[in-house]
């Protein structure tokens, strides 16, 4: 990452953060808002226009208390930095409601200078609709998202708890320089496609010191993303930190910069990994890394998969196009509850270059078989420990 990048991230932090002591405060329940209150929508849009409008630093406070909410568009451009002051628990409506916003519960769109943080919980009440609107079988594309950050820019998002989404948790299209620090995700195993946070198209976006339950990805970081650091997480339950699924899509942009370190990950389905689709659209990944992970009682903890393919969706024997490079998997220590610890399964079309695999020191605690390791389509570059052994290259 860019020392230039980097400091700027930091002063604008500073900036964010000093602008909280002199903030205006725009309060919801002066606006009207109550517990009682079957939908605070209109409480909440009249307090977030009222600080988006202020020429100085600002505060939009949901206070104690359980609050009722619809749905909610929070935009900008706005005037000056505003922090959103969560300290009560914001409530979705349940599957049966309508939902007129479509996939959207709450969204923060063009907005610089954000501050989301409190004690506070947004509730998506998944409960109401994991297992009756979709099954395994299905995409579950139609149920809101907890929190949608479109072109958000030099934002900070701490300590709340996203908790119980319908679908993503988070969902990050168009952002730069954001960072998401003692945040939490908290969900069962068997929530339906509730990855914690997904990142999409957009830029140094650092995730740190932060704990995700939930029943799919932890983080998912899709086409367009470009220097991504996940340092310091706490992943599982949950199927684990991908990369991926690319080249579905026409278009696609190019995956560049991430840095995933010092992560522990608990009772996952995978590890860390990094899929793509067979028969694929074109598209690149470049400059991945992982590092000083572990693993307590993890499926499949190194993994590259070009032949991701779930519910035989594709055509998977033919290969992706999706060129993979510049990879390293080193220091990863743990437990895998799969015999198959290290995975490293290529594109025939387009081979991966450059993967170095050092200091792999797994354990299988399981008793169907022997922990072993498979390539396909690579030849990566090894050294030190190295627990199972490397694969035969095989093509």
């Amino acid at each position: 990452m860019s020392p230039i990048l980097s400091l700027c991230g930091i002063v604008n932090l500073f900036i964010i953060l000093a602008s909280h002591g002199k903030a205006q405060v725009f309060d919801i329940t002066k606006k009207g808002a109550t517990t009682s209150s079957s939908d605070i929508s209109k409480s909440l849009l009249e307090a977030w226009n009222g600080a988006c409008a202020s020429s100085t630093p600002s505060k939009v406070l949901v206070p104690k208390g359980t609050f009722q909410l619809s749905a909610a568009m929070l935009q900008g451009p706005c005037k000056a930095p505003i922090n959103f002051d969560l300290e009560g628990t914001l409530q979705a409506p349940g599957l049966g409601s309508s939902y007129s916003s479509g996939n959207n519960w709450i969204v923060f769109a063009y907005v610089d200078q954000l501050t989301i943080s409190g004690t506070g919980t947004f509730d998506g009440r998944g409960p109401t609709a994991w297992g009756k609107k979709c099954d395994w079988n299905e995409f579950c594309g139609s149920l809101p998202i907890n929190l949608r950050f479109n072109f958000v820019t030099n934002s900070i998002i701490e300590d709340i708890t996203s908790k119980d989404s319908k679908q993503f948790h988070v969902n990050l299209i168009g952002c730069k320089n954001m960072t998401f620090q003692h945040f939490h995700v908290l969900a069962p195993e068997k929530s339906l496609n509730t990855d914690g946070i997904h990142i999409g198209k957009s830029s140094n976006i650092k995730i740190t010191n932060t704990t995700i339950e939930t029943g799919d990805d932890c983080i998912s970081i899709g086409d367009g993303s470009n220097q991504i650091t996940i340092t310091n997480v706490t992943c599982g339950p949950g199927h684990g930190i991908s990369i991926g699924s690319l080249g579905k899509y026409k278009d696609e942009e190019p995956v560049k910069g991430v840095y995933v370190k010092s992560c522990t990950l608990k009772n996952t389905q995978n590890g860390v990994r990094i899929k793509t689709w067979p028969d694929s659209k074109p598209g690149a990944a470049s400059d991945l890394h992982f590092e000083d992970i572990t693993m307590e009682n993890v499926g499949n903890p190194v993994l590259i998969d070009q032949e991701y393919c779930p519910f035989n969706g594709c055509k998977a024997k033919l290969p992706s196009n999706v060129k993979i490079s510049n990879v390293s998997f080193k220091r990863i220590r743990g437990t895998s509850s799969t015999p198959l610890a290290i995975k490293l399964v290529c594109s025939g079309g387009m081979p991966c270059q450059n993967v170095v695999v050092s200091d792999i020191n797994l354990k299988y605690n399981g008793t169907q078989g022997s922990m072993s390791s498979e390539c396909k389509n690579v030849k990566p570059a090894v050294s030190g420990t190295l627990n199972p052994p490397i694969c035969s290259i095989t093509h």
